[in-house]
C-alpha cells in the first residue's frame, strides 16, 4: 500500500497531537506537519506538498473555507478533508465549494477516518453519514417562489410602501398598530434579502410583487 502523507491544520494542540499520533501509529500515513491556522496552512501544503491536507474550519489565525479556496487558486496537488466539529448547512456547502474533497466530523471513528483519507487521496468526495444527509435535503430542498414568500397582509404593505406611505399612515389606513407595520415591514425586509423600504419596493417590481395590474 503506498503511503499518503498529511498536513493537520487545526487550532487546538491536543487535537492536533491526537491525529498526529493516530496517523503516525499506522504505516499507511505520515504526517509531514501541522498548522494552526490558515494562513500557516497554505504556506505549509504549499512547501511541504502533502496528499492531504486535514482542515479545521473555524480557526482565529485564518479560517479554513478561505485556506481551501486559496490552495485551490494556487493549484495545490493536495486533497483537502475538512475535519470539524460543525456541520451546518452553511459550513458544508461553502466548505465544498471552495474545492474541499470531503467533509467528515470529529466524532468519526477511526476507521471512518481513515477511510476518508485514503478516499480523498484518491480524489473521491467524502462526506460523513450526517453531513450528506444534510448536503442533499440542502439541495433538493424546492426553491419558494419569492411571490408566495409574503403574505397577503405583508404584500398589501409592500404596495403602500411603494406609494410613499408612511408607516403612522398605513397603521391608520389598515386599522394596525404603527408598531404592527414595523413588524411587517423586518419581515419584509427578511424574505426579500434588503434591508430598508426602497430596496424592498425595488425588489417587489423586480420581482414581480408590484405593479400587477
Amino acid at each position: 500500500m503506498t503511503e499518503i502523507t498529511l498536513l493537520v491544520v487545526d487550532d487546538h494542540p491536543v487535537v492536533r497531537d491526537g491525529l498526529r499520533g493516530m496517523f503516525d501509529a499506522d504505516p499507511g500515513f505520515r504526517v509531514l506537519g501541522e498548522a494552526s491556522g490558515g494562513v500557516e496552512a497554505v504556506e505549509l501544503a504549499l512547501r511541504l506538498d502533502p496528499d492531504v491536507v486535514l482542515m479545521d474550519l473555524r480557526m482565529p489565525a485564518g479560517g479554513g473555507v478561505d485556506a481551501i479556496a486559496a490552495l485551490a487558486r494556487h493549484g495545490a496537488r493536495a486533497r483537502v478533508l475538512v475535519l470539524t466539529t460543525y456541520d451546518t448547512d452553511t459550513d458544508t456547502l461553502t466548505a465544498i465549494e471552495a474545492g474541499a474533497t470531503g467533509y467528515l466530523l470529529k466524532d468519526a471513528p477511526r476507521e471512518e477516518l481513515f477511510a476518508a483519507v485514503r478516499a480523498a487521496a484518491e480524489g473521491r468526495t467524502v462526506l460523513s453519514p450526517a453531513v450528506a444527509t444534510r448536503l442533499v435535503s440542502a439541495v433538493r430542498r424546492p426553491a419558494e417562489p419569492v411571490d408566495d414568500t409574503l403574505s397577503a397582509r405583508e404584500r398589501e404593505i409592500l404596495v403602500l410602501v411603494a406609494r410613499g406611505t408612511s408607516n403612522r399612515e398605513i397603521a391608520a389606513e389598515l386599522f394596525i398598530s404603527e408598531a404592527t407595520v414595523k413588524t411587517h415591514l423586518t419581515h419584509i425586509y427578511a424574505k426579500l434579502a434588503v434591508k430598508d423600504r426602497a430596496a424592498a419596493v425595488a425588489a417587489g417590481y423586480d420581482r414581480g410583487i408590484l405593479g400587477r395590474g
